[in-house]
């Protein structure tokens, strides 16, 4: 039984808008979408704006042209794109509907919501046994209210308690639904808030008899796209409301059962597997002496951040550095100080780089970064800082070095071989100005 992959299912074309834009600018582009939410951008940290928010910010008669980081938001949770379906259960098991899916940089992949899970549920997985009835608490999340209740006092009502429906019942009979997406028309519209609420809600509506499978009820969320289910009996009396992260539970349950009634006998083999594989993928990426990317491994990540630069038009560059004189340093005081040197240089080179940055060793006393996302004048700046650091670090009992860099920024139409030779070609120069200091190539 294999588990989708978090990219597999995010919904990618989001709607977002930055965090420094306008609550009308965001409304706009709600309603140009015909969505009830908007995701809010500040740099790598996501937020939900939701029409529960403006409802909330509308009875307060909140000023809409004031910037979206003027109001207390919600944080929505992010998760790597690369993770496995099972490990977002987590968020699920509470009242959050959205999760963010991110690339490796921390920017935004997509959106994962319970309605991207509940597409991919297979029926067949599930107990067919099992009925809506089965569940405990159907009716914990029923907000009902009669339909000759004021608009006024419905709205006010779910914005005070958070609530994202009610149900409107005659004689204890489901006859409409007020949801969010209703909420969103009224404020558009200005309705006429002292009318009965019958007049704005969603009628007729579709309901599932109690006594109907879990598979049934599966199949009726995604046919319908509901995000909820109105649950009636027998006499269509409402007896509960379903939402989709318990069906996502239960099933999610099921596969748990399915999956534990093999694994005593594969753990063993899989625990095994799993520590070679990675012993073997480490040895693979990463340089023996430094711990620090090789070549290979460079080439593979040069290739996904340029993917992505030419994607979101961002700046990037590469970095060369090489250690001055690092021959005469293992004549002199032998491999084992030279070792020392690569592993120093090393570590002040990760102390002084982001976690977006990759950090390889070329070969020999050669380092290469990438950075994405930099300009030429940053990562020259930076160059600076590094090679005064480097200058000034005791090696090894006053041991003092210093290194000579090449920067050049990756352009859109460069291959690795051709963007690091820039690099070469900039770290030549700065051998032959005396060493020790930074030189650019356009």
């Amino acid at each position: 039984m294999k588990f989708p992959i978090i990219k597999e299912l995010a919904t990618t074309t989001v709607v977002s808008v930055d965090f420094n834009s306008t609550l009308s600018e965001a409304i706009e582009l709600m309603y140009k979408h015909n969505h009830r939410n908007v995701i809010v951008v500040d740099k790598n940290n996501f937020y939900i704006l939701t029409a529960g928010d403006l409802l909330q910010l509308k009875l307060k008669e909140y000023d809409f042209s004031k910037k979206l980081n003027t109001i207390k938001l919600e944080k929505i949770p992010t998760i790597n794109k690369e993770e496995n379906i099972l490990d977002t259960i987590e968020f699920f098991e509470h009242s959050l509907e959205y999760i963010c899916a991110t690339n490796s940089d921390g920017s935004l992949y997509g959106i994962l919501t319970h309605t991207d899970i509940i597409s991919h549920i297979d029926p067949e997985t599930l107990m067919e046994n099992y009925r809506i009835g089965d569940l405990m608490n159907m009716n914990k999340h029923i907000q009902k209210t009669s339909q000759e209740t004021m608009a006024a006092e419905v709205l006010e009502h779910m914005a005070e308690n958070k609530y994202d429906c009610v149900v409107i019942t005659k004689d204890e009979l489901p006859v409409g639904i007020l949801t969010t997406k209703d909420v969103m028309e009224l404020i558009k519209n200005s309705f006429d808030l002292t009318l009965p609420i019958s007049n704005y809600m969603s009628s007729p509506i579709e309901t599932i008899d109690e006594n109907s499978s879990i598979k049934e009820a599966i199949n009726f969320m995604k046919e319908k796209h509901f995000k909820r289910i109105v649950v009636t009996n027998s006499k269509n009396v409402l007896t509960g409301l379903i939402l989709q992260r318990e069906l996502i539970s239960l099933s999610y349950s099921k596969w748990s059962v399915l999956m534990r009634e093999y694994s005593s006998e594969l753990s063993e083999i899989n625990s095994l597997l799993e520590k070679k594989t990675k012993r073997y993928e480490k040895m693979a990426s990463t340089d023996q002496l430094t711990g620090l990317y090789n070549r290979y491994k460079f080439t593979e990540l040069f290739n996904s951040e340029y993917h992505t630069m030419e994607q979101r038009d961002n700046n990037m560059s590469i970095m060369m550095i090489d250690i001055d004189f690092f021959k005469s340093v293992n004549d002199k005081y032998g491999h084992n100080v030279g070792d020392k040197v690569l592993l120093q240089t090393s570590n002040i080179l990760l102390k002084h780089f982001r976690n977006v940055d990759v950090i390889s060793r070329w070969g020999g006393e050669e380092f290469v970064v990438l950075l994405p996302t930099a300009s030429l004048e940053n990562s020259e700046k930076l160059a600076n800082k590094i090679r005064e650091n480097i200058s000034s670090y005791d090696m090894n009992n006053g041991l003092k070095i210093t290194a000579s860099f090449g920067i050049t920024e990756v352009k859109i139409g460069d291959c690795l071989e051709v963007a690091v030779q820039r690099a070469d070609d900039a770290l030549y120069e700065a051998k032959n100005s005396g060493r020790n200091c930074v030189k650019v190539k356009l």
